[in-house]
């Protein structure tokens, strides 16, 4: 890992514009996920077998696209010892989103307007679930369970097979969930297949999920034919550390990012060049027992940094200058830092809080915001998928106090038409 000595802003924005390129996606990739989609707009169903058997090397033609309720059935069956545990995570994400459930309203002035919002939620939403170097069947729980939380009526969930392998835990929790319908197809192709529909996969209103840049990619490219939660980018995370915790827990947290990808990126801030040097002690000890350990170290190489910083307000700066997508406070008092971060995609306070608790089974949603969009977008949730719609009455009274503002302002804007919508009820109003 990288260690800056933080001295003046000129470096942290320095980083902060190198940071936030990790997010940028290159044209080349671009120029290829457009003509994906157009193929597989075009072509429909023929353009995802054959990109299907290009890329993940599977015919969907012997196969098929959906993959049938008895083969989800007898996934379900065989995942006896994490079913449970699905079950208990499904529990708390519903819970924990039906929480922060936003509500109708409404309100009538002094004039007898009736005033208010009303809240309904997407028709059809497509969930994509990564399938390439690792399974995540708590992706499915999370982005599944939040719409259904919402009152999505449909679900459908795309899911890639490469050479028609499938984790049996992810056809579990797709059932544990409640998809209504799953389909062995990935890639661009995938995301292309949901927001234009083919003769077998349904046209849906809204998409979401992480995957790989081709994924993030054909997001970017379909949004306003459909909605998107976000454009994912590489896993990060960001650790504020003042030496209180345990420097192998503190490395342990770094490295569960680090693991994701080549392109994830750990991030330590403290005060204590010393706790700083037992943290990086603890992450080569560590490196050497972890199934991915060669893609964390290829992580923390290219794009760990480890900030040594004056005190603890200045860390602050430094997370809300970057804008992390997790955020540990492994601090002696997490909750007096709480108030000051401005921009996080989730916050996990105190030593107990690592951040793969939050990951799996605590609650709260892991589908976060990354590269510093956390500055302006939010983690997902069940409002993710809720539509606002103003409502509004005018009653006789408030026509009369109203009206002839509302056509002043018409005539201000050059609009006679607007102007003569409301002028038409005055006179009415005043014979």
């Amino acid at each position: 890992m990288n260690i800056v000595k933080l001295k003046d802003k000129r470096q942290l924005e320095e980083f902060k514009e190198k940071w936030q390129q990790r997010g940028v996606i290159p044209v080349e990739i671009l120029k290829i996920v457009l003509q994906i989609l157009a193929d597989v707009k075009e072509k429909k169903d023929k353009a995802i077998i054959d990109y299907t058997l290009r890329f993940d090397a599977i015919d969907l033609r012997q196969v098929g696209m959906e993959i049938p309720k008895e083969e989800i059935e007898k996934a379900y069956a065989e995942s006896k010892e994490i079913v449970p545990v699905l079950e208990e995570a499904a529990r708390r994400i519903a819970t924990f989103h039906a929480k922060g459930l936003p509500r109708n309203w409404f309100t009538t002035d002094g004039y007898g307007n009736v005033l208010g919002q009303k809240i309904t939620a997407v028709d059809k939403v497509g969930v994509y679930c990564p399938g390439g170097k690792a399974a995540y069947p708590s992706t499915v729980l999370m982005n599944v369970i939040a719409a259904r939380v919402a009152g999505v009526k449909e679900v459908i969930m795309c899911v890639p097979t490469p050479r028609g392998e499938i984790c049996p835990a992810v056809l579990a929790a797709a059932k544990i969930a409640g998809a209504d319908r799953v389909f062995r197809i990935g890639g661009a192709q995938a995301i292309a297949a949901m927001a234009y529909g083919t003769e077998t996969v349904p046209k849906v209103d809204f998409i979401c999920g992480p995957g790989n840049i081709y994924v993030a990619a054909a997001k970017k490219l379909v949004f306003g034919e459909v909605g998107i939660d976000m454009i994912a980018g590489p896993s990060e995370i960001a650790i504020v550390a003042d030496g209180t915790v345990s420097p192998a827990w503190c490395a342990a947290d770094l490295l569960s990012q680090a693991e994701h990808d080549e392109m994830a990126s750990s991030i330590l801030i403290t005060p204590s060049e010393d706790y700083a040097q037992m943290v990086l002690k603890e992450i080569e000890i560590q490196l050497n027992t972890l199934s991915r350990g060669s893609i964390a170290k290829v992580a923390l190489e290219k794009q760990g940094v480890v900030f040594i910083v004056s005190d603890l307000k200045t860390a602050v700066e430094v997370v809300n200058t970057i804008a992390p997508e997790h955020l540990e406070l492994l601090v002696a008092d997490p909750f007096a830092l709480l108030d000051r971060i401005n921009h996080a995609g989730a916050i996990f306070l105190g030593q107990f809080a690592s951040e793969p608790i939050g990951d799996y089974i605590a609650g709260p949603n892991h589908t976060l915001p990354t590269g510093g969009t956390a500055r302006f977008s939010s983690v997902l949730s069940a409002e993710t998928f809720l539509k606002r719609s103003s409502v509004l009455y005018i009653s006789p009274m408030g026509v009369k106090v109203l009206g002839e503002k509302a056509v002043k302002l018409a005539y201000t804007e050059g609009l006679t038409a607007h102007a003569a919508s409301v002028e038409r009820r005055l006179k009415v109003d005043k014979s």
